[in-house]
């Protein structure tokens, strides 16, 4: 039995925009990640362990940052077997540097979880993931989609300023609930993967928080905020 997604993630009913409008996004967003996406280690794994440390140590740390950690504590516990049989202290030598020390716990608790509830092989679908320690509704998707190729949404704070910039949402659209509804309608269907992943590479290249560059954003000829001057 699928277990039934936060409230806060349950899609709303409520387009967003013409359907044409968001086939424009879909596609230019993914032709411009093709060109220019990041090449990072994480990328080069369809592992979902692998997978799942990347996205527990971005929780709280900048890319270039956990990059210097991935590779080490991934030669240390190479596989979800491997954490598991580990004692939590040593993980937390393993994770020492990168704060915030409840994902380790976290972690290593789901590693554990894995291993005597799965038989080591990790659940493929967003709902079970979700269910596992220290996994919200966006690694959950990060996992179904990078990892299973599954047609799951992601909502972290690039892809929610990114969302929210382009459709030009207003405050009162700007709650948890209808950004996921828009998450969900502007995913493709069977293009996930690529889509989660030059969202989140858009927003943290091009359509940054502080001094977004417009001038060389893909998005620009068709973005809302664009039409109306913001």
């Amino acid at each position: 039995m699928k277990k039934t997604p936060p409230a806060a993630t349950r899609p709303v009913r409520a387009q967003v925009a013409h359907p044409a409008t968001i086939r424009a996004f879909q596609r230019r967003l993914i032709a411009w990640y093709q060109r220019h996406g990041r090449d990072l280690p994480w990328r080069h794994t369809r592992d979902p362990y692998s997978i799942l440390v990347s996205e527990i140590m971005l929780q709280q740390t900048q890319v270039q940052r956990a990059m210097l950690y991935y590779e080490k504590f991934l030669q240390r516990y190479p596989t979800v077997e491997d954490l598991a049989r580990a004692d939590e202290p040593a993980v937390r030598e393993t994770w020492e540097g990168l704060g915030y020390y409840a994902r380790a716990r976290n972690l290593h608790r789901t590693s554990r979880k894995i291993v005597d509830e799965y038989d080591g092989r990790f659940p493929k679908e967003p709902e079970q993931l979700a269910t596992l320690p220290g996994i919200g509704p966006y690694t959950a998707g990060a996992v179904a989609s990078f990892a299973f190729r599954r047609d799951a949404a992601i909502l972290d704070t690039n892809a929610a300023r990114v969302l929210t910039r382009f459709f030009a949402l207003s405050p009162e659209q700007q709650t948890l609930r209808f950004l996921w509804s828009v998450a969900h309608q502007v995913t493709p269907v069977g293009k996930a993967y690529i889509f989660n992943q030059a969202i989140m590479d858009i927003g943290a290249t091009i359509c940054v928080a502080r001094t977004p560059r417009c001038a060389v954003c893909p998005l620009r000829p068709v973005c809302r905020s664009v039409e109306k001057g913001g």
